[in-house]
């Protein structure tokens, strides 16, 4: 690598220290991209991503027109969720790889124990102790490079709503753990999950939780994962959130939220909804002091569960990603 290189490398890294100690925007940050136009950061967009391996595969297939719709996805930053096993050298290697591009990651921390509550994406660690240990190699992987970070969606939803299966002090604990832990990174910021505005209506009842669980400690908290609500509709509701936590910031995950949440038959109304859209790009610039930024935290694409004819909790769904797509209006 040659000095200048290395010397560009440093300056952006420097930047991007500054950006998030000033809380994400930098002046002049540019809104997401239009369709097929790479991202302007300050995310990071991974180039290994199962959308972009779809857009290889139909390109070379000669599906170009879907290769261009999927487009939408592949060119935008995703967060990723890192696996259990492994996960010092996948964060690690997430993180130097967004630092060589000169932008910032978004990671999200998604293995308490009774994950899910049973659900679809059921498992989580072990016990109190393993996921101690795998908070750690999570923020060792972290170092000192640039970071965001979502802990544990739903986690505290679920308490609140009711989780049988998951000991109340004891989550919050770990959670708590979490957040002390990776709020060590000099450069990372965490925000802890809230839930959604179509769940916990009575926020009151959300707010001891989330103290216990450290969102003091944290850089605030994250609404809306893998969910549907319009932009409208969590905003108001962080707001008033905010304001009974004194000030503190959040950020809204968009990756599908386009065409707001699904009010059709059934009681799975969260689990892979048809002629969902793709919500506003990622971006820092979001015109709200207390809105941090948007985010793509759920990776668009990817099921929710095996209802509707999806693969499993996780997996990479090309048909509902092309439907994502075409139904986006940014």
């Amino acid at each position: 690598m040659s000095v200048w290189s290395r010397s560009r490398i440093r300056c952006c890294l420097a930047t991007l220290a500054a950006t998030l100690s000033l809380g994400f925007a930098a002046p002049g940050a540019l809104p997401g991209p239009g369709a097929g136009e790479p991202y302007p950061g300050p995310y990071w967009v991974n180039p290994e991503s199962p959308a972009a391996r779809q857009v290889t595969e139909w390109r070379q297939a000669g599906r170009d027109a879907d290769a261009a719709l999927i487009e939408r996805i592949s060119l935008r930053p995703q967060a990723a969720w890192p696996h259990p096993e492994g996960v010092e050298q996948e964060v690690r290697g997430l993180t130097s790889s967004a630092a060589g591009a000169g932008r910032i990651p978004v990671l999200v921390a998604y293995n308490i124990p009774h994950r899910d509550c049973g659900g679809d994406s059921r498992g989580g660690a072990e016990d109190a102790g393993a996921y101690r240990t795998w908070v750690d190699a999570f923020a060792r992987g972290i170092g000192g490079r640039p970071a965001v970070v979502i802990v544990e969606p739903d986690a505290v939803a679920h308490l609140v709503s009711g989780c049988p299966a998951a000991p109340g002090s004891e989550r919050l604990s770990l959670l708590a753990y979490a957040v002390r832990q990776l709020k060590q990174g000099p450069a990372t910021k965490v925000y802890l999950d809230a839930g959604h505005s179509g769940w916990i209506t009575d926020q009151s009842t959300l707010l001891e939780p989330l103290r216990d669980a450290g969102v003091g400690q944290a850089d605030g908290f994250s609404l809306n994962v893998s969910s549907f609500q319009t932009n409208a509709s969590s905003v108001e509701y962080g707001h008033r959130l905010s304001a009974s936590l004194g000030g503190k910031h959040f950020v809204v995950d968009t990756s599908r939220n386009g065409n707001g949440p699904y009010t059709g038959p059934g009681d799975d109304t969260w689990c892979n909804p048809p002629g969902r859209a793709l919500g506003i790009p990622p971006t820092a610039e979001t015109g709200d002091a207390l809105v941090d930024a948007y985010l793509w935290i759920k990776r668009p694409g990817e099921s929710d569960g095996t209802c509707r004819g999806g693969p499993g909790a996780g997996r990479w769904w090309p048909e509902y990603a092309l439907g994502l797509a075409r139904a986006a209006r940014a």
